[in-house]
C-alpha cells in the first residue's frame, strides 16, 4: 500500500500560486479515461496548460521541475519568461524533463516505466519539494512515493468525492441545493427506474468520471431515438457499458430558461484551510451545450455571492474529509421567486479548466481575490478576464509558437505590463500541427476583457 508523504509545518499554508521557496515538481499528466481524452483535439498539448506555474519563478527561492511527454518549444518557455523581471535567473531555476514519447499516455505511466527519466527527475529535486499533478491517480501517488515528496492534491482514497455520485453526497452534507436525482446507478434496470422516477420530459445521465461534459447524455422519455450524446460517435450500448464499469448519476434535466453555468475554484491548504479563490461563468458548447470551451471572471453579480457561499460550504466539508489541493465546482444558476438560486452540478476534484486562466491572471497582474466582492483587485483596480482553450484556424497551422506570439504583439493584442492588461496565451504547442491555441484576455472592466477577447479571436482565428 502506498502512503502519501505528509507536508511539514513549513508548508502548512502552501499555495501553488504564491510559493516563496522550495521545488515545485509539475506533472501535468492527463491520467484520465483515455477513450474520452482522445475526443479532444490536441489533447497531448493540454500538458502545457500548467506552464503558467513558470511565473512563480519570479520568487528567487522557487525552483520548478516541469515534465512533458515531448519537448516544449523553447519559444514557449521564452514567452513565459518574458513576464518575469529576471528571465536569465529564472532559467537557472527551471528544469525541463521530456520523455520524448508523444504516443504513450498518460505521462506518469510512461515516466514510471523509464528508470533513466526517474533518475534524472530525482537529480533535479533539491531541498524541500512537492509534486503538483494535473489530476491525481494511483500513478501520481506511486511517483510521489518513489521520489519521497508530498503531493499537492487529494489522495485517491478521497477520489469518490470528485465523482458525480460523490458530489451529490457532499452537496447533501454541505446543505447546498441540487437537481433531483439518483447517484451510483450501475445497470440498465437502475437507469430505467431512475429515469421514470424523475419529473419532466427529459433527464440527464452523467458518467461518474466524465469530464468537460463529454460523459453526459440527455434522454427524452417519450422518444428514446432523441437521445443526445455530448461525445461524438457514442451509442447507448457503448454508454451503458461505461456506466456498468464506472457508475453514473441520473438527474432531472433543468428546463428553466435562461439557465446560467457558473463555477467556483477553491483550494485547501495542507493544514486544512479552505478558501474560495474565484467564481466564473463557463462558456459551453458541443452538441448538448455541455462541453467546456472557456470561462469569464467573475461570475455574474446576480448569483456570484450565492455560488461563492455554496462553494465555501462544500470546501469546508471536503477539508474535514482530508482533501488537499485545488478543485472546481460547477453549478446551475437560475432566477427564482426570491432572487437567483445556484444548484450544485458537480465537483471536479482536480486542477480544471478555470485554473490556468486564474493562475495567468493573478501571476501577471499581482491581483488578489476579495471574497467580500468576488473580485480580483490590484490596489483599487478590479481585474476581469475572458478565457478560451479553443481558438483554432487552419491559417495558424504550420506556424511556430514564436511566430504566432510575435504576430499577436504586432497586432496589438499582447500583454501590457504597465497597465497589467492584455492576453496571456497558452496551448501554444498545439499551433504547428493543429492551428489551435488558448488565451486569457485581461481587462480593467468586463467590457474591456470581452472586447479584447473578441478582437483576438477575429485577428488570430478568423470570424
Amino acid at each position: 500500500m502506498i502512503t502519501n508523504i505528509p507536508f511539514g509545518e513549513k508548508y502548512a499554508s502552501l499555495s501553488i500560486f504564491e510559493p516563496s521557496e522550495g521545488t515545485m515538481v509539475v506533472v501535468p499528466s492527463l491520467s484520465l479515461p483515455q477513450d474520452e481524452l482522445r475526443r479532444i483535439t490536441a489533447a497531448r498539448s493540454y500538458e502545457e496548460r500548467l506552464l503558467f506555474l513558470l511565473l512563480t519563478l519570479r520568487e528567487p527561492g522557487v525552483k520548478v521541475v516541469y515534465l512533458s511527454s515531448t519537448p516544449i518549444d523553447p519559444d514557449v518557455i521564452d514567452y513565459y519568461f518574458g513576464f518575469l523581471p529576471d528571465p536569465d535567473d529564472a532559467a537557472k531555476r527551471l528544469t525541463l524533463i521530456s520523455l520524448d514519447d508523444p504516443w504513450s499516455q498518460p505521462l506518469t505511466r510512461s515516466l514510471l516505466a523509464r528508470p533513466d527519466a526517474l533518475e534524472q527527475l530525482r537529480g533535479a529535486i533539491e531541498g524541500d519539494a512537492w509534486l503538483v499533478p494535473f489530476v491525481l491517480s494511483e500513478l501520481e501517488e506511486e511517483l510521489a512515493s518513489l521520489l519521497n515528496v508530498p503531493l499537492y492534491g487529494p489522495a485517491t482514497s478521497l477520489s469518490y468525492y470528485g465523482s458525480k455520485s460523490g458530489a451529490r453526497e457532499v452537496g447533501h452534507e454541505a446543505g447546498v441545493p441540487m437537481a433531483r436525482g439518483f447517484g451510483d446507478v450501475r445497470n440498465a434496470i437502475e437507469i430505467e427506474e431512475a429515469i421514470e422516477a424523475l419529473p419532466g420530459e427529459r433527464v440527464i445521465v452523467k458518467l461518474n468520471d466524465g469530464y468537460s461534459g463529454l460523459g453526459n447524455v440527455i434522454v427524452t422519455k417519450a422518444d428514446r431515438s432523441q437521445t443526445s450524446f455530448s461525445a461524438a460517435g457514442e451509442t447507448w450500448a457503448s454508454f451503458t457499458a461505461k456506466i456498468r464499469e464506472r457508475g453514473a448519476v441520473v438527474e432531472e434535466f433543468i428546463e428553466h430558461r435562461p439557465l446560467y453555468y457558473p463555477s467556483a475554484l477553491a483550494c485547501i491548504t495542507p493544514s486544512g484551510d479552505a478558501q474560495v479563490l474565484a467564481t466564473h461563468d463557463q462558456v459551453l458548447g458541443g452538441p448538448n451545450g455541455h462541453v467546456y470551451q472557456g470561462c469569464t471572471f467573475p461570475a455574474a453579480p446576480e448569483y456570484r455571492a450565492e455560488v461563492g457561499a455554496s462553494a465555501e460550504r462544500i470546501a469546508r466539508v471536503l477539508a474535514d474529509r482530508g482533501v488537499v489541493g485545488l478543485f472546481g465546482m460547477d453549478f446551475f444558476a437560475l432566477k427564482a421567486d426570491a432572487g437567483y438560486a445556484a444548484l450544485l452540478c458537480e465537483i471536479n476534484l482536480r486542477i480544471g479548466g478555470t485554473t490556468h486562466p486564474f493562475g495567468a491572471a493573478v501571476l501577471t497582474t499581482g491581483a488578489s481575490y476579495d471574497p467580500a466582492t468576488g473580485l480580483l483587485m490590484t490596489g483599487d483596480q478590479p481585474k476581469f478576464y475572458t478565457a478560451t482553450d479553443n481558438c483554432s484556424s487552419s491559417c495558424l497551422r504550420g506556424h511556430t509558437p514564436g511566430e504566432v506570439v510575435r504576430m499577436a504583439e504586432r497586432l496589438g493584442v499582447g500583454f501590457d505590463a504597465e497597465r497589467r492588461t492584455g492576453n496571456v496565451f497558452h496551448l501554444l504547442g498545439a499551433i504547428p500541427e493543429y492551428g489551435k491555441l488558448g488565451f486569457t484576455s485581461i481587462g480593467d472592466s468586463r467590457e474591456e476583457a470581452d472586447e479584447l477577447h473578441a478582437l483576438t479571436r477575429r485577428l488570430l482565428c478568423g470570424p
